[in-house]
């Protein structure tokens, strides 16, 4: 319970305003833990990491999985999975183009992980 005795609960991920302050400064809510542990276990996995490394500095903010594929020793239906489980994590959005499909991250959820984690109280 936050310190005027309502729950805190995420914030819409697009914007910059934080979910939760940083671990360091107070317990995460069970509800607002629950909701990011997703993303956290997304990240958890060696394969899943690279590909949100790639997709986020990726010139554009996007990438193309015909560039991301060709990166790793592994089938391409184990990249789909990788990037399915990204997306279904809330972490990265997917868009369609012809034969190809190309993801974005979503920078605000980012935010809210990193902001999570900051060890500075400021």
């Amino acid at each position: 319970m936050s310190k005027s005795g309502e729950a805190l609960r995420l914030t819409d991920v697009t914007t910059d305003t934080p979910c939760c302050p940083p671990l360091a400064t107070s317990r995460i809510p069970a509800p607002t833990a629950a909701a990011l542990a997703p993303a956290f276990k997304a990240l958890g996995d060696p394969i899943r990491l690279q590909l949100m490394s790639m997709i986020a500095s990726a010139p554009g903010g996007e990438a193309c999985v015909c560039d991301l594929t060709p990166a790793f020793e592994v089938s391409g239906p184990t990249i789909s999975h990788h990037l399915k489980t990204l997306r279904e994590a809330g972490l990265v959005d997917a868009e369609r183009r012809g034969s190809w499909v190309y993801y974005r991250a979503r920078p605000g959820l980012m935010r809210q992980l990193a902001t999570l984690l900051t060890t500075d109280a400021d």
